[in-house]
């Protein structure tokens, strides 16, 4: 749907720190946010993408601070999400310096969030966040695209089709969707290609893949599955990955990128 490819590096944030497991499980602390995200910045990411995995009231705070201090630093869009359950939310956290907001399971809870958040601020500003996983062969049935949103870092599966879901959501308003493979998370096997294009099918909104990113070679074939954007995490917070290698890989299967690095 894009003329070029984003390249989101994602930050799971908790307690002001980021952190990172498998399948969101065995958290593990893996450093500053703020710095985290400069140093993305610098080497050409297109966005940055902060998800508050806590989302407590407690916390929401330290949450705003680190959303002010990281817009201080990087000029590129900021997408943040986590614990947003209505628009006096989303306003604070734009007040802020974010860009773009994802909703997830507030929009489960009260599917009419993703109207007044789209109706107030626009489209352009609504990412719906997705878990999505496959379903056992007993909820097949129930679930006929095979994959089922689930919540709570997908430990707790609803009773909504992801697609069914996707179109929902999008006759609601939102901008776009991220769409993260529970089943893939944190696995460094690849994205779940098949759930992609499945989404890639229903969805009239960009749409960026999530989960699974493990080596340069994986990016592109999410993009050729229908992914706008590709997201990861844990290769680039490790040093397996830099955001351009990973630009750097797409450009070499024909895939168009923005510049693979900016100026520090």
């Amino acid at each position: 749907m894009t003329l070029v490819t984003r390249v989101i590096p994602c930050l799971d944030v908790a307690g002001g720190r980021v952190v990172k497991g498998v399948n969101f499980e065995n958290l593990r602390d893996m450093g500053d946010p703020v710095e985290l995200a400069r140093l993305y910045f610098d080497q050409g990411a297109d966005e940055i993408t902060f998800l508050d995995v806590t989302a407590t009231v407690d916390e929401r705070a330290t949450t705003y601070d680190v959303v002010r201090r990281t817009a201080e630093q990087v000029f590129i869009p900021l997408t943040v999400g986590g614990g947003v359950r209505s628009t006096d939310d989303v306003a604070r956290l734009l007040s802020v310096g974010a860009d773009k907001i994802g909703v997830n399971s507030a929009a489960i809870a009260r599917p009419g969030l993703l109207d007044e958040i789209a109706d107030r601020f626009g489209a352009q500003v609504l990412v719906l966040s997705l878990d999505v996983k496959r379903v056992s062969p007993e909820r097949a049935e129930a679930i006929p695209s095979g994959f089922v949103v689930t919540t709570h870092g997908g430990r707790a599966e609803t009773e909504l089709d992801a697609l069914a879901w996707a179109r929902e959501a999008i006759e609601r308003g939102a901008g776009e969707l991220l769409i993260n493979s529970i089943d893939a998370d944190g696995t460094r096997e690849g994205f779940d290609l098949e759930l992609v294009s499945l989404m890639r099918e229903v969805s009239s909104v960009p749409i960026i893949a999530s989960g699974g990113a493990g080596a340069a070679e994986h990016f592109a074939p999410a993009v050729r599955a229908g992914a706008d954007a590709v997201l990861a995490a844990s290769v680039f917070h490790s040093g397996l990955l830099t955001v351009g290698d990973v630009k750097r890989s797409l450009v070499a299967a024909g895939i168009p990128v923005r510049e693979i690095e900016v100026p520090a």
